[in-house]
């Protein structure tokens, strides 16, 4: 809906691809400070005072770690914060020298740097409470965010443009934090504290800093694709970043989708690995990558069978053309290609960090797929402009994958690499098949609507029974609960 909006009110031209250079600065901050990077160093953090806590340890080693690491860290954001803002007109000419309108992206970038210290704290709230096993919170802090950013765009659209949307990141940032401290404070209060023993657990030292490096370079790395993404879309004519972002946007729910279970399920290793339970550990996160597969190429498969139908409907309307559907479904069709990449991505980083031990492996399979993105956008986009840089992304993703899943065994949970391919190819089959079906079924109707359900359901029903019939986990696992549900249907009409 946030995008929607800002399709409808601003199209996708000079505008939107000043404010989508200073949205870098949120990407990145979600990225680092929220999903992936403070997580993967706070959750194990987290899971290990409650180990503490629960086997006695003298004092509350949840509550020492808060002390102990929450002023600096907030400190820490401020200061970080405050250079983006100080900056922001360098910032902006290094992230995309060609872009038309400079000025107006760097008052938006000094909007957007606030959410440096606003999303740091939301992240490490919503890494107690997912560590606490509480999830509604959490949950809630991007439904607050957007509903801040779609009511400053169109209250404030009309007299500040673009510039409402950043507007929108400061005041959401804000909400992130402000919907999570009543649930943190209670369970803060849940023990009362006493003074610790000297040495005892809780006073040990809350956070490995080595760690807390590790987690963050590796989250800083894989944003940087964003920032290669916007660096040579700002040489192309105006409207590419727009149609990249767009693409993106649309083409990662699938993504988004199947990441939520491990969102859910990262305490959870996290607690079996404090607990010394490595085989329980390595169960999950095979398990997880199964089914999060499973879901991404259900998704990628109605991406690719669909885009001009999901783009029409979604976004045609307002300032947005037909030839900006048409571009930016191109886009979405190529970035799809990276999807399996991207979800593997996020599974198999747990593997290495879930153990709360400091890591270099990961980052360096990140700065591979760098590599392989720069130097390929590099040298696509001349052929194929903005069509070659979401081809890099999905090239740069997937050996970043590759190498994730094919790492040491010394890892904090040893991944079984053989298996887990042998179980990816059977949704990947399944996905290639109901991608073909779906598009021929999509084609068939002329009104996008019509055509959207014809495949999305073709794609849906191909991939559901074929990957079952292969043996998929994912699918299978879809199967039975229809059953489950059919049968607890009929029970209930039968009575």
């Amino acid at each position: 809906m946030r995008d929607q909006s800002l399709a409808r009110l601003f199209g996708a031209g000079r505008d939107t691809d000043a404010f989508l250079v200073a949205w870098t600065v949120p990407e990145f901050a979600a990225t680092l400070l929220i999903e992936e990077g403070l997580a993967f160093a706070l959750i194990p953090a987290f899971s290990a005072a409650l180990a503490r806590r629960a086997q006695g340890a003298p004092g509350d080693p949840v509550r020492s770690l808060v002390a102990g690491s929450l002023p600096r860290l907030s400190l820490a954001f401020t200061a970080v914060g405050a250079l983006l803002a100080a900056a922001a007109p360098q910032l902006v000419g290094v992230l995309a020298p060609g872009l038309p309108d400079p000025a107006l992206a760097v008052d938006c970038t000094r909007l957007t740097s606030t959410c440096v210290l606003s999303f740091g704290l939301a992240g490490y709230c919503s890494a107690a409470l997912r560590a606490h096993g509480r999830y509604l919170a959490p949950a809630a802090i991007y439904v607050v965010y957007n509903i801040a950013v779609i009511t400053a765009m169109f209250a404030l659209g009309g007299h500040w443009g673009v510039r409402s949307a950043a507007f929108g990141v400061a005041a959401g940032g804000c909400l992130m934090v402000l919907v999570q401290l009543p649930d943190l404070v209670r369970r803060l209060r849940d023990r009362t504290v006493t003074r610790a023993a000297s040495g005892g657990a809780a006073a040990a030292r809350p956070v490995d800093v080595t760690l807390m490096a590790t987690v963050l370079l590796f989250g800083l790395c894989r944003q940087s694709q964003v920032l290669i993404e916007r660096f040579l879309g700002s040489q192309l004519p105006a409207g590419a970043i727009s149609h990249l972002n767009y693409a993106q946007k649309v083409a990662q729910i699938p993504m988004m989708l199947s990441m939520m279970l491990c969102t859910v399920t990262f305490p959870v290793v996290a607690r079996a690995l404090a607990d010394g339970d490595t085989e329980r550990a390595r169960t999950r996160v095979e398990r997880d990558l199964a089914v999060a597969a499973a879901l991404v190429l259900l998704g990628t498969a109605a991406v690719l069978a669909c885009a001009p139908q999901i783009i029409q409907l979604l976004f045609q309307r307002g300032a947005f053309t037909a030839a900006d559907t048409a571009a930016t479904a191109g886009v979405m069709r190529v970035y799809a290609l990276g999807l399996l990449g991207q979800t593997l991505t996020g599974v198999l980083v747990r593997s290495y960090f879930s153990a709360g031990r400091a890591t270099w492996y990961p980052l360096a399979a990140m700065a591979a797929g760098i590599v392989v993105t720069s130097w390929t956008g590099a040298c696509a986009i001349g052929s194929w402009g903005v069509l070659g840089i979401a081809a890099a992304n999905a090239a740069g993703i997937t050996v970043t994958a590759v190498l994730l899943l094919s790492g040491p065994a010394s890892r904090s949970v040893p991944v079984r690499a053989r298996g887990v391919l042998r179980e990816l190819s059977r949704p990947l089959r399944a996905a290639a098949a109901a991608t073909a079906a779906g598009a021929f079924a999509a084609s068939l109707p002329a009104a996008p609507l019509a055509g959207l359900l014809a495949g999305g359901t073709t794609v849906t029903v191909v991939f559901v029974l074929l990957g079952h019939a292969l043996g998929a986990q994912g699918c299978t696992f879809a199967i039975r609960f229809v059953r489950t549900l059919a049968g607890r249907l009929a029970h209930a009409v039968l009575r």
